[in-house]
């Protein structure tokens, strides 16, 4: 593990300094850096940038993290695929606002996420184009806790074999959620919140 401002470059070669001194080529990376919470680390001195060409091998490209997932929802039509529009997209508003959320295309947990919208909230976003209004999903609060009922949200893991023609789920991770949304800050405080895997009868 090493902290991205150990990361050298020399034109497109990346390497780090051992303890010995000595220069470690670096071949693959995996990544899990939030962006916009490194972007707001101005305090970091670092050669190595995420997004300049380099002789590295990606497990997990940094592009996946944030396209994958909002970038791509208002391509999908499916009665199981909320609905959803690129914010400078839209010739006119919904009028049931109240039924839609409002998120940056570039967060991580919930940062930035506008739940209770209306459209002076929305004429005062600069760059639209970094939005994207999504229909609400309503989650039942069905799993039995020892207090009140608990949301839940299942997410696939899975891995993608080089060379393979597409990935095979492995896993899974259910969310468990009180609060108006899936995510930490919006259940602290509460019990038998949290992530969990789910098993299924074969």
């Amino acid at each position: 593990i090493k902290c991205v401002t150990d990361l050298k470059k020399e034109g497109k070669d990346v390497f780090f300094i051992d303890d010995n001194g000595r220069k470690v080529g670096v071949q693959k990376i995996i990544n899990r850096v939030i962006f916009d919470e490194l972007i707001k680390r101005d305090d970091l001195e670092r050669e190595f940038r995420f997004t300049e060409e380099a002789n590295v091998e990606w497990i997990g490209h940094p592009h996946w993290f944030f396209r994958i997932s909002k970038h791509t929802l208002p391509y999908l039509d499916n009665p199981y695929v909320p609905k959803s529009f690129f914010l400078n997209e839209l010739d006119s508003l919904p009028e049931d606002l109240d039924n839609y959320v409002l998120k940056p295309l570039y967060s991580f947990a919930g940062t930035g996420v506008m739940i209770n919208i209306n459209r002076f909230d929305l004429d005062a976003i600069k760059d639209p184009e970094n939005y994207i209004l999504q229909r609400k999903v309503e989650y039942a609060p069905l799993v039995e806790t020892l207090d009140i009922p608990s949301k839940c949200e299942i997410r696939m893991l899975m891995l993608w074999e080089k060379g393979q023609p597409r990935p095979i789920i492995v896993n899974n991770l259910a969310r468990l959620s009180k609060g108006e949304m899936i995510g930490v800050r919006y259940n602290k405080n509460k019990t038998w919140v949290g992530g969990g895997v789910g098993f299924f009868p074969l």
